[in-house]
């Protein structure tokens, strides 16, 4: 347990790798997030499907420039976040959705690379994504091609892609229910990239929602249990109800 949000990351240091969970505005560890922005951790590699909204989550770090590298899946809804990759201001590696969230649980596992059919034929595994631009637009950075081997499955031989685990330093994860131990619950689709996230770290913290004590939770409802959970840090009322809504849609009476 630790008792405030600056205890919680008050040890890292520049150039941090961060696994991030959350899924646009869903499941956000947001006041871990306003917590590092106080704290002034700079030159931080930031792990996540995306990085929020302009204004909301890892959306105040790229405002405050303490994120010089992204790997993402998705920069469409954060005005911010493309125009520091489009002006070369931060290097950005995206990635497939699910083999993001593969390759942080699998590093959770201890397995160092596995091989998947996504991103085969395509420049995922020929490389050449657009990594970096300089000012004037210009790549200076790409990604590069990666081992790719036939398999066969089901009695059918296919190109497969070797992708490698992300293993992290630290891990910021949002539950809505926790115990002492670091037993965490997860509500609906707010579970989304935190599970393998909280699997990927060397340290993670949990902001909790609801603290209970150890035994209260059911292991059977689980979602990550407390051997991966460092730090576990209780929110207030107000941060609970700070949940905001990304794109709201109204009907005509």
């Amino acid at each position: 347990m630790v008792s405030t949000a600056e205890d919680a990351v008050k040890d890292i240091p520049d150039g941090s790798r961060i696994a991030v969970g959350g899924f646009g505005v869903v499941g956000v560890p947001e006041v871990l997030i306003d917590a590092v922005r106080d704290q002034g951790a700079k030159d931080l590699e930031v792990i996540s499907n995306n990085a929020g909204v302009d204004g909301r989550g890892l959306g105040k770090l790229l405002e405050t420039r303490q994120i010089s590298r992204i790997i993402a899946s998705y920069v469409g809804e954060n005005k911010e976040f493309a125009r520091q990759y489009l002006s070369g201001e931060l290097e950005v590696e995206l990635t497939p959705q699910g083999t993001m969230a593969e390759k942080l649980r699998a590093a959770g596992a201890g397995i160092p690379a596995f091989y998947t059919i996504t991103g085969s034929g395509t420049q995922v595994a020929d490389g050449g994504i657009p990594w970096k631009y300089d000012s004037d637009g210009n790549i200076v950075k790409s990604s590069p091609k990666k081992d790719t081997r036939a398999l066969s499955t089901f009695g059918e031989e296919k190109e497969y892609v070797l992708e490698e685990s992300l293993p992290t330093d630290y891990a910021f994860v949002r539950a809505a229910k926790g115990d002492r131990a670091g037993n965490l619950v997860f509500n609906a689709s707010a579970r989304n990239f935190n599970p393998p996230a909280a699997m990927s770290a060397n340290t993670t913290i949990a902001e909790v929602e609801e603290l209970v004590e150890v035994g209260e939770i059911d292991p059977d409802d689980v979602h990550v249990p407390g051997i991966y959970v460092a730090r576990v840090l209780q929110l207030t009322p107000e941060q609970v109800a700070d949940k905001p809504i990304e794109k709201m849609t109204v009907r005509e009476d």
